[in-house]
């Protein structure tokens, strides 16, 4: 007759003392029982060692439940060494258990070798066992055991033909994922929300919505991959709209939303919206001081021009990363506040937080904004020497543009012929942007006709070549540049201007005639002309590279996109409401003249977000000190 007894709390590592009572005895089932309780280490030795010492440890199912209890908390070194201790061949669980527990770990070359180890074992794997080696599985690999699942008879298992569909839309091969899903007649929201991120990540943005309207009782999940497609293929204004009919069929957001809406608000320069979102956001849960949502509204924050609501949200991230700290300093820098933008730089290396290659690419620009020459040379050198951080071709251009808009053209042309690395064309632009603005012009056609030659030239290339000969009132040049881009079917890419208004994003183009309030808009332009002509401005016409007369290149001037939605902000907007303004490509010299008078005309307060940094206008000047 067996005697049974309760087990202690607290099972010891080594046989009691001896006593007059015999022993407790740990019984198989009792030992399940408290390896399925078990959460820690200390615990799992202890009921190990009883394990042992009862002769059980064998016993498939504790050792099978031993296996998976090290795993679970992290000791798959002990978890194998139970493993390959069994003197029984082990079967398909155990095997599965194992794989899983180091796919699911990331540990995807342990868990093939243990597939492959299984295979040549004669066991033959179940569905679960497909499933769990599918997420460790590369393109060609995950090709490979699909072919396993077919000779198994398993290829129609719903949940083996969903991780298989997951492997190849993460792998990007979209045809084998748009196979699997158009064959599946027991189609999930798993598999519809893996073949929209699939689609979202390889371009395929509309293939993606048209999966997203085709699937029923969609969850956070499945909106937040849509959003997320819109978002990182620059659909901004579909992504917003997308957020708000999630919002309307009452889908309860969480953190990974706001990050994609936050972006999207980024890149549309959106204020009032993403103020909105962060308002929305802290009101619903969200801990807007955790460090990735944080930082993402400092991101926002900082790309919409509103460094004072970008810095309360950064100083309230509890245990700033690296990452939070380079989203304030590279916003900092490119709103042209470079003096904060390095005495914060100063305060994270006082942390003895590690700067990044992206720090250093804020810090740099901070200097090139601000004409600090010298501290953009040491801050240079002290990227190699200091951090071991090796400069890429970002950091070079940084440098170069510190150089070239001090008027040290030579020296930055003498960086680039020294590089190691190849230049490309962003960096030659920015040389060249260097000799237009320092009228260094023999060292600008030197290096245009370069790039034409070498067939590195873009658009802007062709422009500033245009540029530098207009200056110069070389006309016939000017036409050869413009030819030569007819030539070479370069598209110059045209100027538009977006505005937030009610939390609707409006864009015009240079001219556009297209919005329901043109007449309205083209009224106040009329009357701002006649304002900026009051106060002695006269118009750049020099930068109008068309050979005609003097009236028709003012009109074109006047018409610039950035000038159209400025207009239409001052006729939407209350007087004193600031007016943010987003543009594509740089702003012109002209533009920049007109608007610093605007703003002292209007009492408005211009924020214009162009491609290389943010000019905040502020009663008749502008934050980068007409050094841009």
């Amino acid at each position: 007759m067996m005697l049974t007894m309760s087990i202690p709390t607290r099972l010891p590592l080594s046989p009691p003392p001896s006593t007059s009572h015999p022993s407790p005895v740990l019984l198989p089932d009792r030992a399940c029982t408290l390896l399925d309780g078990c959460a820690t280490i200390p615990r799992l030795l202890e009921i190990h060692a009883a394990a042992l010492r009862a002769g059980i440890h064998s016993h498939p199912i504790v050792n099978f439940k031993l296996q998976r209890t090290y795993a679970s908390l992290g000791r798959l070194d002990r978890s194998l060494s139970l493993f390959f201790s069994l003197t029984d061949s082990p079967n398909v669980y155990l095997w599965t258990s194992l794989i899983h527990s180091h796919a699911s770990r990331a540990l995807h070359s342990q868990a093939l070798s243990l597939f492959s180890l299984m295979l040549s074992s004669g066991v033959t794997p179940n569905a679960h066992t497909y499933s769990s080696i599918l997420n460790s599985c590369p393109l060609n690999q995950g090709r490979a055991v699909h072919s396993h699942v077919v000779k198994s008879s398993l290829a129609n298992d719903p949940y083996v033909r969903t991780t298989l569909l997951d492997m190849y839309a993460r792998a990007g091969d979209t045809e084998s994922a748009s196979h699997l899903f158009e064959t599946m007649t027991d189609r999930t929201l798993v598999t519809s929300t893996a073949m929209i991120t699939c689609h979202a990540k390889n371009g395929s943005v509309d293939d993606a919505r048209r999966v997203f309207d085709s699937t029923i009782d969609r969850d956070v999940v499945c909106w937040n991959a849509m959003i997320d497609g819109y978002t990182q293929h620059g659909r901004p204004n579909e992504a917003l709209s997308l957020f708000r009919d999630m919002l309307s069929s009452k889908i309860r957001f969480n953190e990974v939303s706001v990050l994609s809406v936050a972006s999207a608000c980024a890149q549309l320069g959106a204020l009032e919206s993403g103020r909105w979102i962060h308002a929305y956001a802290k009101s619903n849960g969200i801990d807007v001081g955790e460090a990735q949502v944080g930082t993402a509204l400092v991101d926002m924050y900082c790309k919409c021009g509103s460094l004072e609501d970008a810095r309360l949200v950064f100083d309230g991230i509890g245990n700033k990363d690296v990452v939070a700290w380079n989203s304030m300093i590279v916003g900092y820098a490119v709103n042209g506040l470079s003096r904060e933008a390095l005495r914060l730089f100063s305060d994270m290396t006082e942390l003895k937080l590690r700067p990044t290659d992206i720090t250093f690419i804020g810090v740099l620009s901070a200097c090139g904004h601000a004409g600090l020459v010298d501290e953009g040379r040491r801050l240079f050198r002290s990227m190699k020497e200091d951090y071991a951080i090796e400069p890429k071709i970002e950091h070079y251009g940084c440098l170069i543009d510190v150089l070239g808009r001090a008027g040290h053209v030579e020296e930055a042309y003498e960086l680039v012929k020294s590089m190691s690395i190849e230049p490309d064309q962003v960096l030659w632009g920015t040389l060249l942007g260097a000799c237009k603005l320092h009228g260094n012009a023999s060292l600008g056609e030197e290096i245009a006709e370069f790039l034409v030659a070498n067939g590195l030239a873009n658009s802007g290339t062709y422009t500033l070549l245009s540029n530098i000969y207009a200056s110069k009132g070389d006309w016939k040049n000017v036409a050869r540049a413009r030819a030569l881009m007819k030539e070479h079917k370069v598209q110059k890419e045209p100027g538009c201007s977006s505005i937030e208004v009610d939390g609707r994003v409006y864009e015009f183009l240079m001219g556009d005639l297209g919005h329901p309030k043109s007449g309205d808009i083209y009224a106040m332009l009329e009357e701002l002309r006649e304002a900026l002509n009051a106060r002695g401005y006269v118009p750049r016409t020099e930068l109008v590279l068309h050979d005609v007369d003097e009236a028709e290149k003012e009109r074109v001037l006047s018409v610039h996109s950035e000038r159209l939605a400025i207009a239409f902000g001052l006729i939407s907007t209350r007087p004193g409401t600031p007016i943010r303004i987003v543009k594509n490509l740089r702003v012109c010299l002209d533009c920049h003249e007109a608007t610093k008078l605007i703003s002292k005309i209007t009492g408005r307060r211009i924020v214009v977000r162009d491609r290389n940094r943010f000019h905040h206008f502020v009663d008749g000047a502008c934050s980068c000190g007409d050094y841009w």
